[in-house]
Order: C-alpha cells, then structure tokens, then sequence
C-alpha cells in the first residue's frame, strides 16, 4: 500500500451508535474466528450490548483532539488509501478507536492506557526529530518514525512497539468491520443462489454415502 494521496482530508466522523455497533461487531468476529488480533492471550467481551435504542450516551469518549489526531495520521499509515479501499481515516476508524478506548471493561481499560500512552511516545520521538507533532509531520517524517519503530522493537523503542502493535490491531478490527473493509479483502457475505448444485458424486463416494 502507499500513503494516502489527499492527508489534508479530514476523517470520518461516527456517530456514537455506528461506532459502538462496530466495537460489537469487531468484538464478535474477533471472538470467532479465535484469534489474538484483538490483544495478546484472553479475549475479554466488552459485556453487555449497549441499548442502541435510547439515545443515551454509555460511557463519556476518552482522547482530546489532540490525541486523535495522531490516530488519524497513524492509523492512515496502518491502513492508507490504495487500489483496495480508501484510507482508514476515511472510513470512521479514528471515531472507532476512541470510542472502543472508552468503553469500561477490563480488555478496553489496559488499551487505553497503551494506547495513550503510546500516542505520548509516538509524538514526542516525532518532537525529537523534526521539532513538530507527530501530525504536523510530514508524511515522509511519519512514515520513517514508524519504519524506524517495526524494524527496531528493542531496547528505548520497545514500548513503542508493543503500542503500535497493538494500535495495529485496533485500526485492522475498526477497518474490517466496515463494507469498504470486506471489499479490499474480497468479502461478499451470503449470496443468493438460483440452486444448489451440491456436492460431486465422486465426493459422495468417496465418503460412502451414495
């Protein structure tokens, strides 16, 4: 993939019942497929499905601006626009970010607190380097700083690594729970069908059935 063509456009913005119905949904399909994309060892639920029904708010969204900024920026270097889809920013996944931080449950507690963390560390290096924040960086200053993180996950850019790793895993769950995610990877769900051919006669031999 290559960077996002239009950085200057800005991201998506969810509204609070599309973002928790895709927490749900990313939460689900993490659930059954049985896999650690969504942190490393136990997968926690995030408990009861909220009533998205009434027009109460459950639970107050965590990141300033600020920080979701750098989720925009970072997150568009995870997943940036190509011949696939459009970048991640262009699709709500910062809105997703923030509200699956904020959610109170245990597994969403300890993400916020790597992630924001994370976020910290990640702009401060960009300080370091080029003397601005890490979304007033130019996309090639992004870019390296991240490179620089994935190719070297020791020593002082270890904690760096374990966040962008698992802010890696966020932005791919907010993504892919999204129809423009299930397209880049190929994804058409259930499909109508004029018949059922149903399975080859050699298949049915074979297992002693016909």
């Amino acid at each position: 993939m290559t960077p996002s063509d239009n950085p200057d456009t800005p991201p998506l913005a969810l509204s609070r019942r599309e973002a928790i119905q895709r927490i749900l949904v990313a939460s689900a399909l993490a659930s059954w497929l049985d896999i650690t994309a969504f942190g490393a060892g136990e997968i926690r639920a995030i408990g009861h499905d909220p009533n998205l029904m009434k027009k109460e708010i459950p639970w107050p969204r965590a990141l300033t601006d600020a920080e979701k900024k750098i989720v925009a920026a970072l997150g568009d270097i995870v997943l940036p626009e190509d011949e696939h889809g459009p970048a991640a920013s262009a699709v709500g996944v910062p809105d997703f970010i923030d509200e699956w931080v904020s959610a109170p449950y245990g597994q969403q507690r300890a993400d916020l607190k790597t992630i924001r963390e994370g976020l910290a560390w990640i702009d401060a290096e960009a300080g370091k380097r080029s003397g601005k924040s890490f979304a007033e960086s130019s996309a090639e200053q992004q870019a390296a700083l991240v490179a620089d993180i994935v190719k070297d996950g020791t020593g002082a850019r270890q904690e760096g690594y374990k966040f962008f790793k698992l802010f890696r895993d966020r932005v791919a769950g907010g993504y892919y729970s999204t129809k423009e995610g299930w397209r880049a990877i190929g994804y058409t769900g259930n499909m109508p069908m004029p018949f059922f051919q149903g399975p080859p006669r050699s298949l049915l031999e074979k297992l002693g059935v016909v």
